[in-house]
């Protein structure tokens, strides 16, 4: 008998390579594929890295990555993208001109510059991603560190998650979610979503695990694929946020590496060949 399966929608991930195969594009395609979205994708880096943290990395050529978003947006009907790693202010300004032109619908940009670990990742100004890419941007996603370095102030409380969201607004996305889970003292972990001139807090249990590597990119990239899908922008960011606790929870007992290791992007699904 023979299946009849609908078309998928067409996400694009903007973002670094990560050999460990749990954040940067690898995780963006993982997430595109477990939300039933077809997923292309533009390499901006190479990394050498693994559980315990980058050892090499070597940026794709400003040319190339023009080469491949040419490629992506020039054949397939690209519903939603997301930024990772773009490595320096030349490739920012790069994917900038590609927003300002419109090609890059439902645009999510997560400002990657650090690592969990703590290995540099961006060597342009932080503040160039509110110039360069804010103004294009559906959601904007920085954690703590990205949020301070792009603000250049500290966030120590939910209360200056939201002064930070509001701020991050006036640069020009319509939404920003600022994710607290490295907030330090709280059983919940609280994200801070500003969307559209409301405020909104999204609470979930801490999940008890070492294995959070690309959370950051999982979280965009999940909503990439549901803005993909049609969902509207709040359903979203929180189904994102439910389906990233879900991952956290399904891998918690995963012993891949010894450091931080991956989620599990593909829990509650099963291959019918298997």
């Amino acid at each position: 008998m023979n299946r009849v399966h609908p078309q998928p929608p067409v996400a694009l991930t903007i973002a670094g390579s990560d050999s460990g195969g749990g954040a940067g594009i690898q995780a963006d395609l993982h997430t595109f594929a477990a939300h039933g979205v077809h997923g292309t994708s533009v390499l901006t880096a190479v990394t050498a890295q693994n559980t315990r943290g980058v050892t090499a990395a070597e940026a794709v050529s400003a040319g190339l990555v023009r080469a491949q978003l040419d490629a992506v947006l020039g054949d397939f009907p690209v519903a939603a993208a997301k930024t990772g790693m773009l490595g320096d202010a030349e490739l920012l300004e790069l994917v900038a001109e590609y927003g300002a032109a419109d090609r890059l619908p439902n645009l999510v940009v997560d400002p990657v510059m650090v690592t969990t670990t703590g290995d540099s990742l961006y060597a342009g100004d932080p503040a160039a991603y509110l110039g360069g890419l804010g103004p294009f941007a559906t959601v904007l996603t920085p954690n703590l560190v990205e949020a301070q370095l792009l603000l250049g102030r500290a966030i120590a409380s939910v209360d200056d998650m939201r002064e930070a969201a509001r701020a991050l607004a006036t640069y020009g996305p319509r939404a920003v979610l600022v994710k607290g889970g490295h907030l330090d003292g709280r059983e919940a972990a609280v994200d801070v979503l500003w969307s559209d001139g409301q405020m909104l807090d999204l609470a979930a249990p801490r999940v008890a695990t070492r294995n959070d590597h690309g959370t950051g990119c999982t979280l965009a990239s999940a909503i990439a694929a549901r803005l993909a899908l049609g969902h509207p922008l709040p359903q979203a960011v929180a189904g994102a946020k439910v389906y990233v606790t879900e991952a956290l929870k399904a891998a918690a007992d995963w012993h891949l590496g010894t450091g931080p290791g991956p989620v599990h992007h593909h829990h509650g699904r099963k291959s019918a060949a298997i």
